[in-house]
């Protein structure tokens, strides 16, 4: 049984919970973070020194870092459709699950952190606008990419991309902000709605 550790609210935890209802994985979550147990004690950093969740044990391997956690998962039992062993379509699969971590995520951040956890250190209102603008530029990168696909993010089928990314598009559309009129975003956000994975753990972990 796959031990997961992380609160279901984490945005990363909720990565590996919809990548197990993808593949099947049966698994089991402790509670761990903000809230929860620390992840600040000797037990914890002894499975990630960073602190951070999630972290996964399968058997006696453990894993920490959700992009490679779901990676991990895919390519465990010879593979999924998920994550094709082919080099260039897994190679595009890649590209949006690293952009999503290194400029999507990044660009939220600010914002997020003002609008929804209702931060005091980020109210300059300046630094909102830069942030709402820069998070708006990339959600249009993804709304040209799924227009140009026409369905999911790295091409007509569902793949492991569109988790991170279909996670990211939840935190877009949760957030009390002004957003431009984005079609193919809000139609690929419709279709994310047909699957159990993400009405599972896609709506920042509540069905």
């Amino acid at each position: 049984m796959l031990r997961i550790l992380g609160k279901a609210s984490s945005i990363n935890v909720r990565k590996v919970l919809w990548t197990c209802t993808e593949l099947q994985i049966p698994f089991e979550r402790e509670d761990w973070g903000s809230g929860f147990k620390s992840t600040e004690t000797p037990e914890f950093l002894a499975l990630n020194p960073c602190a951070m969740v999630p972290v996964i044990q399968d058997g006696d391997f453990t894993l920490w870092e959700s992009n490679s956690i779901i990676r991990y998962l895919a390519t465990r039992d010879c593979g999924s459709p998920l994550y094709p062993a082919d080099a260039k379509t897994r190679a595009r699969i890649d590209q949006w699950i690293d952009w999503q971590a290194s400029e999507l995520n990044r660009s939220w951040s600010y914002a997020f952190m003002s609008l929804v956890r209702q931060s005091p250190k980020h109210q300059d209102s300046a630094a909102l606008a830069g942030a709402i603008e820069q998070w708006s530029q990339n959600m249009a990168i993804v709304n040209r990419q799924l227009e140009s696909t026409g369905a999911y993010i790295g091409g007509n089928q569902f793949s492991l991309a569109d988790i991170p990314i279909g996670l990211s598009v939840n935190r877009w559309f949760e957030t009390p902000l002004q957003h431009p009129h984005l079609p193919a975003v809000s139609a690929y956000y419709d279709r994310l709605n047909q699957r159990e994975g993400f009405r599972l753990y896609g709506r920042n972990g509540t069905p």
